[in-house]
């Protein structure tokens, strides 16, 4: 073995490690979990605490759900003198209408309802969420995306956290309303679950920091101001206002038990759109904000949680170049006649496998219902994993370099459970790119590495072989040809 092969092999070694790091934090958080499980927030006696609450409804292009958003928010149980209703309105196309048909209809239901359309997006939904602020009459503001169906206790059980005066912000858990339409969205919901059910809960009780997630969630306005309002020079300015409000010393409290339903994308660019959006603005916010975070005087265990939350996605490029060395690492061994050293490799691969399994594992079991069922979708949710490791580490390398790039909306198609409650066959789809390409040129690769495995009988790589191959064959399929054979079924759906 000549020095490049070994060079190469330290290279590939090291992103195996880089990879466990992050693996391992995932059992980090499950045990966070497991430990602070039963330290429930106890809601405070708040009898007669009706502070006046504005409820923003950032939209843009949203035809499809804006009308259903607002007869949900109209449904919210609060004193109709002490809410108003705002209608954020950054549409450029005939959004316009269902909207302000909307709230002509709430208003007649007695509702202090506003439509606020902007011309300018400046800013993007930053820009909206502060233009709206400035008029907002509101102590408290609650935001809601154009896809959630709110239920009608959420201020209810939101508000009276707030008697507590260094309270800045309350986040309800998300829920899926199309869980089962698709592979897909049963994978994303299983993904997200992992996040809200494991990862907000354990930050949360273990005194770490965590974040608002854009929506389904009330702050303090006080708290936003102290914080310096809502910034737009990150595409997660959601994320980027939780750091500097902890920062500031606000408290934030995380609501496992309250859901905000909503709607997951079904179409895989759409969904590819908006996880290039959370990647490249979560390291965004890493580049501005982890100097403060680690200069301050904040405890070593939030230090690390928040290096570890705002650097995660680089495990993206790991992976994406490991995909690129694996191939290449196994010829070399197995030319040399090292096939003792494949073995190497297995305790990193379990190690981060088995990570990530476990955490999904629990957060389905944690979040209640048909949860047996549901792990069987596990094994596609790591293929999926692996598959979006092209689309997340460009918006990753885009961060890293400074690559502007405008905020990029979530189509929104009003899918419901397995159906379609509109007719949803053309106006909108996520962006189209050459991604598909490479990711089938993967798939291509670890086709003929199956197949190299199987000659030289590698019996215990095939499995992880068949995960990227998998992976990257199933994305890169579903990005070119899923929207002709979607928009086939909701049409029929419709009929």
């Amino acid at each position: 073995m000549d020095t490049a092969e070994i060079v190469f092999l330290a290279i590939y070694c090291l992103i195996l490690v880089g990879l466990c790091f992050y693996g391992a934090h995932r059992y980090h958080m499950a045990w966070l979990y497991h430990r602070h499980r039963d330290e429930v927030p106890e809601m405070p006696e708040a009898e007669g605490f009706y502070p006046r609450v504005t409820i923003q409804l950032p939209i843009f292009n949203e035809r499809y759900v804006i009308e259903r958003l607002v007869e949900y928010v109209c449904e919210i149980r609060y004193p109709r003198d002490r809410l108003e209703i705002q209608v954020l309105d950054d549409s450029t196309d005939d959004t316009t209408e269902f909207a302000r048909r909307a709230v002509a209809r709430a208003k007649a239901l007695g509702m202090d309802i506003k439509y606020i359309h902007r011309t300018d997006r400046t800013g993007f939904k930053a820009g909206a969420l502060e233009a709206g602020m400035k008029v907002a009459s509101g102590e408290f503001v609650a935001v809601f995306d154009a896809d959630f169906t709110p239920t009608p206790d959420f201020l209810e059980k939101t508000v009276p956290y707030f008697v507590n005066d260094n309270i800045g912000m309350v986040q309800a858990r998300w829920d899926h309303i199309n869980r089962n339409f698709s592979l897909l969205t049963q994978a994303q919901s299983i993904l997200l679950d992992g996040h809200f059910v494991i990862e907000h809960t354990a930050r949360n009780r273990s005194g770490r920091f965590f974040n608002f997630n854009g929506t389904a969630g009330i702050w303090r306005k006080s708290c936003i101001q102290d914080a310096g309002g809502w910034d737009h020079d990150t595409l997660t300015e959601d994320l980027d206002l939780s750091y500097r409000a902890q920062l500031k010393g606000w408290n934030f409290i995380f609501l496992n038990d309250l859901l905000a339903p909503a709607e997951v994308p079904v179409e895989m660019n759409a969904f590819k759109t908006q996880q290039h959006r959370w990647a490249k603005g979560s390291i965004q916010v890493g580049l501005k904000m982890l100097p403060t975070i680690l200069n301050s005087d904040q405890p070593s265990k939030v230090k690390m949680e928040a290096f570890i939350h705002l650097t995660n996605n680089l495990a993206y490029v790991m992976m994406l170049i490991l995909s690129l060395m694996m191939p290449f690492a196994l010829r070399i061994r197995v030319d040399h006649g090292m096939y003792e050293t494949l073995l190497l490799d297995l305790p990193f691969f379990v190690g981060a496998t088995i990570s990530v399994c476990t955490f999904y594992v629990m957060s389905q079991r944690e979040a209640g219902g048909n949860w047996l069922q549901r792990i069987l979708c596990i094994p596609f949710v790591l293929a999926l994993g692996i598959g979006l490791a092209v689309n997340n580490a460009l918006a990753t390398f885009e961060a890293l370099f400074g690559h502007e790039s405008p905020f990029v909306r979530t189509p929104k198609l009003a899918v419901e459970g397995k159906n379609a409650s509109a007719v949803q066959t053309t106006k909108y789809r996520g962006g189209r790119n050459l991604l598909p390409f490479v990711e089938l040129f993967f798939a291509a690769v670890y086709t003929h590495t199956l197949f190299y495995c199987i000659e030289n009988s590698l019996w215990f790589a095939l499995p992880f072989m068949m995960l990227f191959q998998l992976g990257f064959l199933y994305t890169g399929l579903m990005s070119l040809f899923q929207w002709t054979a979607l928009r086939r079924r909701l049409t029929a759906a419709h009929a």
